[in-house]
């Protein structure tokens, strides 16, 4: 295990007779950035937990960082750093004092503090706002300030709980920024993500979770080689009426599709060609659109289900 960061052997969570994470097996590399995807209740948090020596392990194996979190919780958690999902800022103090404040539950000099402190506002953009009290600030300055107390102690491992949910999509890509500038620094990121573009573009590798057990796992690129085609064609229709009619006549199209509630997804290799199909057949429909299979689609396919569910 000492090769991995992280490293879990039939990991168990149950709270009473429910399973919320159902003896999964995975391991996490060093200075690597590792995703958990999964629907609401697929079991990302509570493994989070876990990893994080906040909430005890029912059943299985699990080293953090090569300890073991039942008994060496302490050194663990003064190793790492946390960010979930709901801000727990204090926000009746300035940004300033919030890094403070967090510096001295790690027992660090002031000197020291304030010497981080400087350092990781200009990391994560919040110099001009240190004097600025909490509650006043924007989702996104919250999320970076969040990210900037995590990093006070200087972690190995940083813990990401739904990092950029709710934020606009100028937040998001800063954020983004900011933790690939510190993988880069060699820190080891682990994060759970409800957004396929955002695994997408910052994990070297993620599971996809449902249920509590893990349905795939690989790079964002070998999954959709794996479990996707290289193009889809969507194909969008007025009325739930026209969607119905069209079904049985595209299915004939194509292998492999895709029935939601607003469109049809069609999976192939030749995007232009299947959507000429799609033309041709008389099938109802309102606008087709030929793109890259992309890790969203992986979701859909392995868990049956939405983003919107």
């Amino acid at each position: 295990m000492a090769e991995s960061l992280v490293e879990a052997r039939a990991l168990t969570k149950r709270f009473g007779s429910f399973v919320a994470v159902d003896a999964i097996d995975f391991a996490i590399r060093p200075g690597e950035t590792f995703g958990f995807l999964g629907p609401n209740g697929a079991g990302k948090t509570s493994t989070m937990r876990m990893i994080a020596c906040v909430s005890p392990v029912t059943g299985g194996e699990l080293r953090v960082l090569d300890l073991d979190p039942s008994r060496d919780g302490p050194q663990i958690r003064a190793r790492i750093g946390v960010v979930p999902q709901d801000d727990t800022l204090d926000t009746e103090l300035t940004v300033w004092d919030n890094l403070m404040v967090y510096g001295r539950f790690f027992d660090l000099p002031r000197p020291e503090i304030r010497r981080r402190a400087e350092e990781l506002l200009d990391f994560v953009r919040l110099t001009d706002r240190r004097a600025s009290k909490v509650d006043p600030l924007s989702g996104g300055m919250k999320r970076r300030l969040t990210i900037a107390r995590a990093l006070v102690n200087q972690p190995e491992l940083m813990l990401l709980d739904e990092p950029t949910t709710g934020l606009d999509p100028q937040a998001r890509h800063l954020l983004w920024e900011r933790l690939y500038r510190l993988k880069q620094r060699g820190v080891t990121l682990v994060l759970t993500t409800h957004y396929m573009d955002e695994a997408e573009q910052l994990c070297d590798r993620l599971v996809i979770m449902d249920d509590g057990r893990i349905v795939a796992e690989g790079s964002p690129r070998a999954l959709i080689d794996a479990h996707a085609t290289r193009e889809v064609v969507e194909v969008r229709f007025d009325s739930a009426d026209d969607r119905a009619a069209a079904e049985p006549i595209l299915r004939g199209i194509v292998e492999r599709v895709e029935v939601l509630a607003e469109r049809i997804i069609l999976y192939t290799d030749d995007g232009d060609a299947t959507a000429a199909k799609v033309g041709d057949s008389g099938a109802p429909q309102s606008a087709v659109l030929v793109r890259r299979a992309s890790l969203e689609d992986v979701f859909l396919i392995l868990t049956g289900r939405s983003l919107e569910d």
